[in-house]
């Protein structure tokens, strides 16, 4: 899952990202709505965790135009703002869910997983192949034995699982399991794809097709 977190208080903006990556999300960080609204149209988000007062570019703006481009991204307007007017403005601007300052990080964490099924209609627990992923609990088993992944492993493992038996590019899981500054030339997919077959174990159930990508 990516996510793109427009938020121009520093602390808050590190800390929320730092909690989101060790949920095994891919977190970019926009710190006003202008450089946050260029990101949300230029990238493949599955969330966009909004604020509403930002500089340069108000939240209620972003959130306008990134409902009017009709993208795929969903957007959860997180934000001090909480009367039950400002949740209907929000709600009314287009945004797909409003969660109020101060809030709890777990209640966000299940928030933003909710969101992203609902833009992809991916259902909680993904079986393939043996294989049983439950997206909520992060919780990996091969007929009944648990497999104990990283966090970009299993990112990785809900990408190929989610695409039903699709070819999936080596770009298309850079772009959807890593960050803004992965570094495309290095050899980070191939690595991790090498260590997410060597965990589930043989038979092997990644198949790599040559010139296309990686297909479970």
């Amino acid at each position: 899952m990516r996510v793109l977190l427009i938020e121009d208080e520093p602390l808050l903006a590190e800390q929320v990202a730092d909690g989101l990556r060790d949920q095994g999300m891919a977190v970019d960080v926009a710190a006003d709505g202008l450089d946050g609204l260029h990101k949300a149209v230029t990238n493949p988000y599955d969330v966009v965790v909004l604020d509403r007062d930002l500089p340069r570019l108000h939240g209620d703006q972003v959130c306008t135009a990134l409902a009017a481009a009709d993208g795929t991204a969903r957007v959860l307007m997180l934000t001090a703002a909480g009367e039950a007017a400002d949740r209907v403005a929000g709600l009314t601007l287009g945004a797909d869910d409003y969660l109020p300052k101060p809030f709890v990080f777990a209640e966000l964490v299940l928030r933003i997983r909710a969101l992203a099924r609902r833009a992809t209609n991916a259902p909680r627990v993904l079986r393939r192949a043996g294989l049983t992923f439950d997206t909520a609990r992060r919780a990996v088993t091969r007929d009944g034995r648990t497999v104990p992944l990283t966090t970009k492993e299993l990112a990785v493992l809900e990408i190929l699982m989610s695409a039903d038996g699709a070819v999936v590019s080596s770009e298309a899981l850079l772009d959807r399991a890593w960050d803004e500054h992965a570094d495309p030339f290095t050899a980070t997919v191939r690595v991790t794809v090498a260590r997410l077959r060597r965990k589930l174990g043989d038979p092997p159930l990644i198949e790599t097709v040559v010139g296309s990508g990686y297909r479970l």
